[in-house]
């Protein structure tokens, strides 16, 4: 009979594939077409950074869910916890600030308005999108370094605090520690979501005066601009709700230490929170022509 344990690791081995698949996936396909073209498109460079960022934030969830199971002594190691946490706070800050650069960069190309900033933000997206993701490279990476020495103070003080105090005055101790530094970096998360939330609303501005005057002219044939429009806005709508979910689950492993049963609600977290990198991954190789063609000719050579 399966253990919990023995349940979780199944389950989060085969999240871990999966992940790694799907996210290696778009990073080769687009690699080959970089070498046979001699050049790579700004939305495949965009795809491919955010695919190597999901790769590392999947691979970092996985390792901290393993040692939490299987090596629960060595995770105690106040070093080693400040070095998961830092690593997955940084790749979590790409894959954030690269999935805003791909909402950013949907409407741009998709959406049609006349104001000058946004013509000119049209015209030069293409030429900006390397200096665009250097600069979040170098954010994230000034994150983590601002992030490892509040955490490893943090860390030391709790273990001090752990030491001093019971079960229950634990619990109101250990939230003045923790809550302020962990609470501020995710709310620094929460500036590139609110971008892509700013981005959707224009794109459903720009889709909605495309379709009033499309029966201002009585056009009532299928319309490009239209399934752009909604072909963007489903990939920002997957983005959403994987990461609603991802932020609640995150949220619940950092302050699991104040629950009763915190081994398993860390192992559920770690479960649900692969979800993200994961399963909106997935939905980006559906929603983009090339990469959903190229694994419908896999399948072919397949059979």
């Amino acid at each position: 009979m399966f253990t919990t344990e023995a349940i979780f690791i199944i389950i989060i081995s085969v999240e871990f594939i999966v992940g790694v698949l799907g996210n290696g996936y778009i990073v080769l396909v687009n690699w080959i077409d970089w070498i046979k073209k001699k050049k790579i498109s700004s939305i495949d460079y965009i795809l491919t950074s955010l695919a190597i960022s999901r790769i590392c934030l999947v691979g970092t969830i996985v390792l901290h869910g393993i040692l939490i199971v299987l090596y629960p002594h060595a995770y105690e190691n106040h070093k080693l916890q400040v070095f998961l946490f830092s690593f997955w706070t940084i790749f979590n800050y790409l894959s954030m600030y690269f999935v805003t650069c791909l909402s950013v960069f949907y409407f741009l190309k998709v959406a049609s308005f006349s104001h000058p900033l946004f013509l000119w933000l049209k015209w030069r997206i293409d030429r900006m999108v390397h200096w665009i993701l250097l600069g979040c490279f170098a954010i994230s990476l000034l994150v983590f370094f601002v992030l490892e020495p509040i955490l490893s103070c943090t860390f030391k003080v709790h273990r001090i605090t752990n030491h001093k105090r019971n079960g229950t005055e634990m619990f109101n101790v250990s939230k003045i520690h923790y809550f302020e530094p962990l609470t501020l970096f995710n709310l620094f998360a929460m500036i590139p979501f609110i971008i892509s939330l700013i981005s959707f609303f224009l794109l459903m501005v720009s889709l909605w005066r495309h379709t009033k005057q499309m029966k201002l002219n009585a056009t009532g044939c299928r319309d490009p601009s239209i399934e752009a429009h909604v072909r963007a806005m489903k990939i920002i709508i997957s983005f959403f709700f994987f990461f609603f979910i991802y932020c609640v689950v995150s949220l619940l492993v950092t302050f699991s230490y104040l629950m009763v049963e915190q081994k398993l609600i860390m192992m559920i977290g770690e479960i649900i929170a692969i979800l993200y990198p994961l399963g909106h991954s997935l939905m980006l190789i559906l929603g983009n022509n090339k990469l959903r063609q190229a694994s419908v000719k896999m399948l072919m050579c397949r059979k």
